[in-house]
């Protein structure tokens, strides 16, 4: 199973490179993907569907970093995600990975968050072709869901149409009436909810709360991720097993593995 991918452009010249295909991981989702050497490639030659961009809005730009002082003009969102991810679905028929699963673009605002909206918004409108898009309640899917998080102005984001991405929303957030399509992923801090950390046995207690927590969300119609779980295999599996969607990690070469090995 192999397909072509553009890797080199001229005015009258396109030459391809035959690559292997990967299987896509639906529930991998990078963590801080920026912060690898390869932001976003190195995620997708593993598999992953989920990554996890931080973004600054400086000087009317949209700039991924961890922190200010790791800002650089040339990290932007365009260049680092957004062109990378058109090019792969233009390459894909469709999707980033051939007839794989939707790719979710996790975007975490650090600073002024209806300014940044504001310009995100307007960016994203460039790529609609692969974007999934709401127009009043209508849903149209696309290649690759863009969801906001970190500081995210709610008012401003639900009064946007068309608008192209959704926001995440948290735990406290599972009896709200917002609609799927507006918060499509609820997001928390694991240690907030549960004690164990990946070694020995899961509490039995906690294990239960796990499994409701995650029937709730699904009856909401909406996904669930974790963030700051330890990157060790008994923590992975037991989030598998429970049915998280979108399990988180910095461990990109781990994680992908176990999800192969078949538990």
């Amino acid at each position: 199973d192999l397909h072509s991918f553009p890797t080199r452009r001229s005015s009258d010249l396109v030459v391809f490179a035959v690559e292997p295909a990967v299987i896509p991981l639906p529930q991998a989702h990078a963590h801080n993907d920026y912060l690898h050497e390869r932001p976003l490639l190195d995620a997708l030659d593993q598999g992953f569907c989920s990554v996890e961009a931080d973004i600054f809005l400086v000087d009317g730009k949209l700039l991924v970093a961890h922190t200010q002082s790791e800002l650089a003009p040339e990290r932007t969102l365009e260049s680092l995600y957004l062109k990378p991810l058109a090019e792969r679905v233009r390459a894909g028929g469709g999707r980033v990975y051939r007839n794989g699963p939707q790719m979710t673009l996790l975007i975490d605002f650090k600073n002024d968050g209806a300014e940044t909206w504001a310009l995100l918004n307007e960016v994203l409108a460039r790529y609609a072709e692969m974007l999934t898009r709401v127009e009043g309640n209508e849903v149209v899917e696309g290649a690759v869901t863009v969801i906001v998080s970190g500081d995210r102005p709610f008012e401003v984001i639900a009064k946007t149409t068309p608008r192209y991405a959704g926001v995440d929303g948290r735990l406290s957030d599972l009896d709200s009436d917002a609609p799927s399509h507006f918060m499509p992923l609820i997001s928390d801090q694991w240690s907030r909810h549960f004690k164990w950390k990946g070694k020995g046995s899961m509490p039995e207690e906690e294990r239960q709360k796990l499994a409701d927590l995650v029937q709730r969300v699904h009856r909401s119609g909406r996904r669930l991720r974790f963030w700051a779980t330890p990157d060790v295999e008994p923590m992975w599996r037991t989030l598998h097993e429970a049915g998280v969607d979108l399990i988180n990690t910095d461990d990109l070469d781990g994680l992908s593995r176990f999800l192969r090995s078949g538990q």
